[in-house]
């Protein structure tokens, strides 16, 4: 049985995660909406069975739930889905230090319900990276291309990015400190354009905002707060729209893009995943899925007897 490593109620569990898919993944309404249901299924499932809390529960208890599906008449879509919520619930747990070890794990999913993150190519990356200079050359235009530049260079998740403090950005040795789930600490290097953006960032701009030098927040708002999460939305929103990149394009898809592209150059999987600050290596073999599917479309553009060419 996983240990809990800390006692949580289930319900701030569920509003945690939700909130989760909703600001750092960008899923929709609708299927947060899904999950919200699933998971409350299985809380009274649980119930049932004497386990009082998500965190206590094993590998045998998933499975006792998977079966119930026969007495419910479940289709296999339905089965699937139901299953990919725990999956992802679980992993989020885990990744948070919330358990010591995944229940789910050992379940595996139809291909066809892997959620594969939407990926833009380096050319739309550019153009949304560009967008705050072609509205403005104002101080929240700087503010804004900082922030965009290292979430992009460094695969910050939102809740990284607003979490920055003043310290956490080393011009001397051209890395940025942040602390991710679980308060995890790494150290990612940034190239030079991004290290150029934030420092005019520091000199230029940060200081007609803050109200207080007190105030050690890297990024924050006009009134000289801290940037939310809900504010790093809208901004990304906003010049998404501007570059005219398809609706989805969410503060998520910068990190989905960074581990894409960096694996699409080279970059070995275990560096990524250091660098994204996974807890496991099958998180980040996502991404080889991607570029898996990159190669494809490389190949049926490229090759003269594709059947995409003739």
């Amino acid at each position: 049985m996983p240990q809990s490593l800390k006692k949580t109620d289930d319900s701030l569990l569920i509003e945690d995660f939700l909130e989760h898919l909703f600001v750092e993944r960008g899923l929709s309404k609708n299927t947060i909406t899904s999950y919200h249901g699933d998971l409350h299924q299985f809380k009274s499932f649980l119930n049932k069975i004497r386990i009082n809390s998500f965190t206590s529960i094993s590998e045998d208890h998933v499975s006792l739930f998977v079966k119930s599906f026969d007495e419910l008449g479940y289709q296999k879509a339905t089965r699937s889905r139901k299953l990919a919520t725990l999956k992802s619930f679980y992993s989020y747990l885990h990744d948070e230090d919330l358990l010591t070890s995944d229940p789910t794990q050992n379940f595996t999913l139809d291909s066809k319900f892997v959620r594969l993150p939407k990926i833009y190519d380096i050319s739309e990356v550019s153009m949304l990276l560009d967008a705050p200079f072609k509205i403005s050359t104002g101080h929240v235009a700087i503010r804004d291309h900082a922030m965009l530049q290292i979430a992009y260079a460094a695969g910050l998740r939102v809740s990284e990015i607003i979490n920055l403090n003043l310290g956490d950005v080393d011009f001397t040795s051209s890395s940025v400190r942040c602390f991710g789930k679980g308060s995890k600490e790494r150290v990612i290097p940034i190239h030079d354009l991004a290290l150029q953006s934030l420092n005019d960032y520091v000199q230029k701009s940060r200081p007609l905002m803050i109200k207080s030098i007190k105030n050690k927040s890297f990024f924050c708002n006009q009134k000289g707060q801290r940037l939310t999460r809900q504010g790093v939305w809208k901004i990304v929103k906003k010049y998404a729209e501007n570059a005219r990149i398809e609706n989805g394009f969410t503060p998520h898809s910068l990190r989905h893009c960074f581990a894409t592209h960096l694996l699409n150059g080279g970059a070995p999987l275990r560096h990524v995943q250091a660098l994204l600050g996974h807890s496991s290596i099958a998180t980040t073999q996502i991404y080889t899925h991607l570029t898996k599917q990159f190669v494809r479309d490389e190949y049926d553009f490229s090759h003269p007897r594709s059947q995409k060419k003739i």
